[in-house]
């Protein structure tokens, strides 16, 4: 994707999905403490996972909230690429993260043991609660930028005037004709090149 340089203090990310790596810890406790080791990650073709897996609803459930609730207890990973690329962007200005998780504490708890504290304390966490309300906490922040792996989030920021870019993941493919990214590397293109 080509764009004019993106000020780092005006990108917002989403965290799961996007930051963290959500998908592989659902896939991998899905197996093994569900015994569901069948599915692949080009298998979960819609946010709504219960949409598109032949899994009972109340483990995909299970397994979401205890992702939510214990990130680090569960093993969870961040994505490719994004400790380096956050470490270089706190480097130049604040990075803020708008997340729907309703709870801040696990998301910087999780922060803390990935990356090192003085990349840490250059993150601010937004936890909203919600995937419909990332708009208000965007602007509230002044984001000009913001980075989603929900299509549809990143629809509703278009709508509201806020430069929405999608992180590239099977849930999302086609689903919009916005911008997107397939990693963190085309994050670094776009802030620090």
């Amino acid at each position: 994707m080509e764009h004019a340089r993106i000020d780092p203090a005006g990108l917002g990310f989403d965290f799961d999905g996007v930051i963290a790596n959500t998908a592989e810890t659902f896939l991998r406790l899905a197996c093994e403490e569900y015994a569901h080791c069948d599915i692949r990650l080009e298998d979960i073709t819609d946010f709504d996972v219960e949409n598109c897996l032949a899994m009972p609803p109340e483990i995909i459930q299970e397994i979401f909230l205890r992702v939510l609730q214990d990130s680090i207890g569960t093993g969870l990973r961040p994505m490719e690429g994004a400790v380096e690329v956050l470490g270089e962007l706190t480097e130049r200005s604040r990075v803020t993260v708008v997340t729907a998780r309703p709870e801040p504490e696990p998301v910087y708890d999780w922060f803390e043991s990935v990356m090192p504290r003085s990349v840490v304390e250059r993150i601010h966490v937004v936890a909203m609660g919600s995937h419909d309300d990332k708009v208000r906490h965007v602007r509230q922040h002044r984001l000009s930028h913001f980075i989603d792996d929900r299509a549809e989030t990143c629809l509703q920021l278009r709508a509201a005037g806020i430069q929405s870019i999608v992180f590239s993941q099977p849930w999302n493919r086609g689903d919009h004709d916005l911008p997107t990214v397939t990693g963190w590397q085309d994050i670094r293109r776009l802030c620090l090149a």
